[in-house]
């Protein structure tokens, strides 16, 4: 008679799965922010508002699969050709990925990535125009992908299709 080999069932290994891409956030931060006010000016009348965003991202040197990846925003409000208020916002979240393959490694940095920590950005622009005596500045949801798609089809017009260096700053 044969004897019975099998595990009892409390002392089974547990099955590994194969582990897919995953993105973890270790922190976010301030690293640079001004706000200019150079005076109340008529605040009823409606100003005009430019807004500009850049997105990069760099590897960083504490450990490996870590990336600071950055949201610049700049607006400025005008009235005709007066300045009601100025805003530059440096916002930085530091980033664990795993499992990604190199060619999707860019798309998660320049996407996936901005999309987490840019509704914390946002609340420190309205914060900040608000606390700057204006209405709250209520900065409109951004496409990421969309932005991160433009880019590239203007990196493959461009003469020479500029491509970005593989741990160097990445612009969207």
């Amino acid at each position: 008679m044969a004897e019975d080999q099998s595990v009892p069932a409390g002392n089974q290994p547990a099955p590994t799965a194969p582990q897919g891409p995953n993105i973890r956030v270790i922190s976010q931060y301030i690293k640079d922010l001004s706000f200019e006010n150079p005076g109340l000016l008529n605040t009823q009348a409606q100003p005009n508002i430019d807004l500009g965003i850049d997105v990069g991202a760099t590897a960083h040197t504490g450990g490996e699969n870590l990336y600071e990846v950055s949201l610049r925003m700049q607006a400025k409000a005008l009235t005709g050709d007066k300045v009601m208020f100025m805003l530059e916002l440096d916002y930085a979240g530091l980033f664990q990925l795993q499992n990604f393959k190199n060619e999707d490694m860019e798309a998660a940095l320049l996407i996936e990535c901005p999309r987490q920590i840019f509704p914390f950005a946002r609340r420190i622009i309205s914060d900040i125009t608000r606390d700057g005596g204006f209405p709250p500045l209520l900065v409109d949801p951004i496409d990421f992908r969309a932005l991160y798609l433009s880019q590239k089809q203007r990196q493959a017009a461009a003469p020479g299709g500029a491509a970005s260096p593989p741990n160097g700053p990445i612009r969207v």
